[in-house]
């Protein structure tokens, strides 16, 4: 039974959140929609789920939801800072910098989930993943030290990552 189980539905967490985002994404809400939603949060999956063969072993809600909760607060920060930058840096004087963040996540959908999260934050674009993945090129728009913006994405965002993707 679990087997049968596992063959329709190989995600299931991501039918869940499949279904409720086009729920969502409907201008109302209604029981088609709902069974539509479902529909596709089965079908998109299994059909994909040939391309998942190393999906992560173990994922951490909890600690995810709190890592979100970070993220968006520094994406407000840095809107404010990126913003303060503009109206009052002269690009004569702008810092920018390419930086080069060794990682030590070796998940694939951790660095995915860091990349993202570093291209989300205003002020920093992740530019390059290397070769063997154990390295992740930032450039930042502004700073004064490059090596405590380093620091800072290894200690605020990897470490939390670490813990998320077990």
């Amino acid at each position: 039974m679990a087997r049968a189980f596992h063959w329709l539905m190989p995600h299931p967490f991501l039918t869940l959140i499949l279904a409720v985002v086009w729920t969502l994404l409907q201008n109302e809400i209604s029981a088609g929609m709902v069974v539509f939603g479902i529909i596709l949060g089965i079908i998109i999956p299994w059909g994909t789920s040939v391309w998942w063969p190393d999906r992560p072993r173990s994922f951490r809600l909890g600690k995810m939801i709190s890592y979100s909760i970070v993220v968006m607060w520094d994406i407000l920060v840095a809107n404010v800072q990126v913003a303060w930058i503009v109206l009052t840096v002269p690009n004569a004087k702008l810092k920018p910098a390419w930086i080069v963040i060794p990682l030590e996540l070796r998940q694939p959908e951790a660095i995915t989930v860091l990349a993202g999260t570093i291209t989300l934050t205003p002020g920093t674009v992740s530019a390059d993943l290397s070769d063997e993945g154990h390295s992740l090129l930032v450039h930042v728009l502004h700073t004064d030290d490059a090596d405590a913006v380093r620091d800072e994405i290894k200690s605020r965002y990897e470490r939390r990552l670490q813990e998320i993707f077990l």
